[in-house]
């Protein structure tokens, strides 16, 4: 299934350099924030079909990955959010191995499971949410086949 398209790099410089590190590494590379492990996750622009390319922080639980869309925790979803909800279809990058994926928002009690894995992965999340009045929300996604 992998996605196919035109790449468009992010306008973050931050982000492009470590877009470019990781996947040019061959996931050896450009790992980390903080000292802590991200993934790479490439999803297709809701309103432009490109492909966008964007770190996240590892959050991965027996082959599963949560996607937390905090945005540092402002007041708006992260855009790679709405590319997610248009289209679920996706490409993660967990450092050399790559997986076609498809997300869905979690709600309930699987929301609250993997928040609890999500803070636990990265604690900051816990301070992003408080400080936003909107419920951050988080994607769970699952390899394809």
């Amino acid at each position: 299934m992998s996605l196919e398209g035109v790449y468009e790099p992010s306008p973050e410089k931050w982000v492009r350099d470590q877009v470019e590190l990781y996947e040019s590494s061959g996931g050896t590379k450009g790992t980390t924030m903080r000292g802590l492990p991200v993934v790479l996750v490439t999803t297709v622009g809701a309103k432009s079909g490109r492909l966008r390319k964007t770190p996240l922080m590892r959050v991965e639980h027996e082959g599963a990955y949560a996607l937390v869309a905090s945005n540092g925790g402002a007041v708006r979803h992260p855009v790679w959010y709405h590319n997610v909800l248009a289209s679920p279809l996706i490409e993660l990058r967990d450092g050399p191995k790559v997986w076609d994926m498809k997300a869905r928002l979690a709600e309930g009690e699987e929301r609250r499971v993997w928040w609890e894995r999500a803070v636990a992965a990265f604690p900051d999340y816990a301070d992003y949410q408080r400080r936003t009045e909107r419920e951050i929300p988080l994607f769970v996604v699952e390899p394809v086949g």
